[in-house]
């Protein structure tokens, strides 16, 4: 992988990690274009990832303060209950992450066709998010974490947006759309540093989990990510506001359909 497949790549990781268009989708795209594969895809889209949980802590750095400031109070407050539903929300993504790693690992080894059916899934998703108008809600619920963490679970699929899929399941359920992007981002910050744990874990213990790739590479990418994925972040809490998902839901029909017609 040369710097500049880096960059590209890298930008689009930051752009659409956090544009409901689906991060894992387009990387797979563009990784086939480029003939990048196995461990050096891997290695790259670890890197990636935590560049964009790092445009995460940057952009949304006071309502992280703001959770652990009222979590060293050590008493149930609405900081607590915040990080208690973030926890919630783990719970599906870490059973698909130790019981279905494998799986999930080989499927996205199994070409692009999965990639264009999910982000039609994606796109049917965010369009019944925009017509359907449940009765609002003030707060997050238990009961609402856990079910947009199985949204979160069931989008480790190539294509299936996890910013779409938590997000437009949220709106369905009636969830306060500004607080909903917030914890949206946030919510995928411990399953991305886990992943790069163990990862570090599997260096140290002498299992080659970079690869060919240059180390040049790995900084350019995860410089590139990190600053698409700042601007990508403000952008995205300010269109979940106006409620303009429509517009990624028909790009997402497209692309989905242009990928399977490729594969045809």
């Amino acid at each position: 992988m040369s710097w500049l497949e880096a960059m590209i790549l890298g930008l689009i990781q930051g752009l659409t990690e956090y544009l409901p268009v689906s991060s894992s989708g387009h990387l797979a795209i563009g990784s086939a274009l480029f003939g990048i594969q196995g461990e050096e895809n891997l290695a790259f889209t670890i890197v990636v990832h935590v560049a964009t949980v790092c445009s995460t802590l940057v952009i949304l750095w006071k309502e992280i303060d703001w959770i652990f400031k009222g979590l060293f109070k050590f008493q149930m407050n609405d900081e607590t209950r915040y990080v208690i539903n973030i926890v919630i929300s783990m719970i599906p993504i870490g059973i698909v992450g130790v019981f279905f790693k494998d799986y999930v690992e080989a499927i996205f080894g199994s070409g692009l066709m999965i990639v264009g059916c999910m982000l039609l899934l994606t796109a049917a998703l965010l369009s019944f998010s925009y017509y359907y108008k449940p009765r609002q809600k003030d707060k997050i619920s238990m009961k609402d974490a856990f079910i947009i963490g199985l949204a979160q679970a069931c989008a480790v699929l190539p294509g299936l947006s996890r910013s779409g899929s938590t997000i437009a399941t949220g709106l369905l359920l009636g969830d306060n759309k500004a607080k909903l992007a917030q914890f949206s981002f946030l919510m995928v910050i411990p399953p991305i540093l886990g992943e790069a744990l163990l990862d570090s874990v599997k260096m140290m213990k002498g299992e080659d989990v970079v690869g060919d790739i240059p180390a040049l590479s790995l900084v350019v990418g995860f410089l590139a990510a990190f600053v698409a994925g700042c601007l990508a972040c403000k952008w995205m809490i300010n269109i979940v506001k106006k409620g303009k998902l429509i517009y990624f839901a028909i790009y997402c029909a497209i692309a989905g359909l242009a990928v399977i017609i490729t594969q045809l």
